[in-house]
This record gives structure tokens, C-alpha cells and sequence, in this order.
């Protein structure tokens, strides 16, 4: 169950950095070239510091550098590249809005370890009795008894094998499925709010605004978040209140929700990961490793006779 490392905690630490070199005052192609120092020449930070570029750039060399990631890294750095488009389009302030993300992508970090920290325990329990039918053949072949022998030269042994070897194969893709199931599928819940937020700061129109953000989700493969927005803006019209705080308030609510999913999900992983321990991986202990050894003893004992 080996998993490629997630690239969450560089893109948190990216936006992170970003925004506290634009906040001190870096243009956005100063602030990319400080970044990039130090990352691997094929990473995407490095990929959207390209010398000579304009920063208004930095998102298209940002989906072209992670198109081939996994789902959620993906989706993480084109959530960067949308805001920094948003802005860029909208002429709005970017270092809050790159602040605010980066404790997004921190949270779902979290969530990340939370998850491998419940695999943890019941990952290291599947190994171990999965190396025990090995070790039951080692200790009956100790004993004087051919286990090897029944397991691949008699029928009972054949059956085994493939009871055994199915158990096995059941386990775990089922618990794939179960830690699929745990992890986070949106890299930044309450995106389309932050977007939001972000272009009407600028201080434009509400339909330019609405028209900036929808072709920032298309354009970069983002979902939106539902009726959430309508709502918001709703809201704002019969208060007669800026729209800006309403939306950063409701993207937070949407991430702290999102947040209390994932960690609830991630607390019952721990437990659900023993069900294919306890009926699948046990019992292919049981049937690779001592049931041809029971059926060893049988046949020397009838043999002795």
C-alpha cells in the first residue's frame, strides 16, 4: 500500500511564501524567483518561475507543470494558479487571498497525516500476520513436516492456495476502498467564495466578478461550491452589505465543515480497517498457514501406522 508523497505541504508552503514576499512588498516575478530557489528544476514552483515570463503567466505554467500529478495535488496547484488568476484579472491585493489558501492546503495536510496515522496500526498488523503463513511453513518444515509439500502438490493444498491467495487479494483492495473512501477528494473547499472574495475586493461589478470566477473554475478544472455562492451574494444584496467578508466568512465555514468530515473520517478509518483484518487476512493466515500444516501432522501420523 505504498503511496506516492503528496505534494500538499510544498504547495502550502509555496503559497505560504508568496504571500508573505508580496505582502512585504515583491513584485509577483520577484516573489516567484525567490521562491523557486531551492526546489528541484522540474517541480511546478520552479515550472512558474520561468525568467523572462510575465507573472500574469504563472497560471497556465502552473497547470502545464501539474497536469500529470495525482487528483488532489493537481487540483491544489491549479486552486494557486486560479487564484493568482483571479487576481491578476480583477487587479485585487493577492497576498491575503494566497494567505488564506495556504491555511486550506495546512488543514488538509493535517487531514493527510491524520488519515496515515489510522492506516498506521492496522497496516503494520496485516504485514505481520500476512508473514505468518511463511513463518508457519518455516517452523512445520522444523518439525520434520513437508508443509511446502502439501500446499503445492496435493488438492487440499491447491484449494488453499486459492482460498488463501483470493482472501488475500479481497483484503486488500478492500482496503484501498476503505482509505479512498477517508481521503479528502477537494484540495480547497470553499473556492469559489475565496474567488469570489478576491475579484469583488478589486472593487468591479458583481457580474464582472461572477463572469472572472466562473472562467478561472473552468479554465482550471476546479468545482464550484454549489448554491453557497448564490446564497452569499443573496445575502449581500437585501443587507445592503459588502459582499467581500460575507464570502471569506462562508469559504471558511465550508473548510471548517470540510475539515470536520475528513478528521471524522479519518478517526473511523482506524476501526473499518479491521474488518478485512479480521475476515479476510486471519483467515488466510488460517489457510495457508495451518491447515496444510494440521493436514502435514495427519498424513506422517497415518503414514507411521
Amino acid at each position: 500500500m505504498t503511496r506516492e508523497p503528496s505534494q500538499l505541504p510544498e504547495v502550502a508552503s509555496v503559497t505560504q511564501r508568496l504571500a508573505v514576499l508580496l505582502n512585504a512588498g515583491l513584485t509577483p516575478s520577484s516573489a516567484w524567483q525567490h521562491v523557486a530557489r531551492g526546489q528541484p528544476a522540474e517541480s511546478v514552483a520552479a515550472a512558474a518561475a520561468v525568467v523572462g515570463d510575465e507573472p500574469a503567466g504563472a497560471p497556465e505554467r502552473i497547470v502545464r507543470a501539474s497536469e500529470n500529478l495525482p487528483s488532489l495535488d493537481r487540483q491544489a496547484w491549479n486552486s494557486l494558479a486560479a487564484a493568482w488568476f483571479v487576481a491578476t484579472q480583477a487587479g485585487a491585493p493577492l497576498a491575503e487571498a494566497l494567505r488564506t489558501h495556504a491555511r486550506a492546503l495546512r488543514m488538509l495536510v493535517h487531514v493527510q497525516r491524520e488519515v496515515a496515522t489510522a492506516l498506521a496500526a492496522p497496516v503494520a498488523t496485516a504485514r505481520m500476520v500476512l508473514a505468518l503463513p511463511a513463518l508457519g511453513l518455516v517452523f512445520g518444515a522444523l518439525l520434520g513436516f513437508d508443509t511446502l509439500g502439501v500446499l503445492v502438490t496435493t488438492p487440499i493444498g491447491w484449494g488453499c492456495l486459492v482460498v488463501g491467495g483470493g482472501l488475500i487479494v479481497v483484503a486488500v483492495r478492500w482496503n484501498r476502498r476503505l482509505v479512498r473512501s477517508a481521503t479528502p477528494t477537494r484540495a480547497a473547499p470553499g473556492l469559489e467564495c475565496e474567488l469570489m472574495a478576491i475579484a469583488v475586493s478589486a472593487g468591479g461589478s458583481l457580474v464582472q466578478a461572477r463572469a472572472v470566477v466562473s472562467g478561472a473554475l473552468d479554465r482550471f478544472g476546479l468545482s464550484s461550491d454549489g448554491d453557497h455562492l448564490d446564497e452569499v451574494l443573496r445575502l449581500s444584496h437585501e443587507a445592503g452589505v459588502p459582499a467581500a467578508e460575507l464570502l471569506r466568512a462562508e469559504a471558511g465555514e465550508l473548510r471548517r465543515a470540510a475539515d470536520a468530515d475528513a478528521r471524522a473520517s479519518a478517526a473511523a478509518l482506524s476501526v473499518r480497517l479491521m474488518l478485512p483484518l479480521g475476515l479476510c487476512v486471519l483467515p488466510a493466515f488460517m489457510v495457508l498457514g495451518v491447515l496444510p500444516l494440521m493436514v502435514a501432522v495427519i498424513s506422517s501420523t497415518v503414514a507411521g501406522f
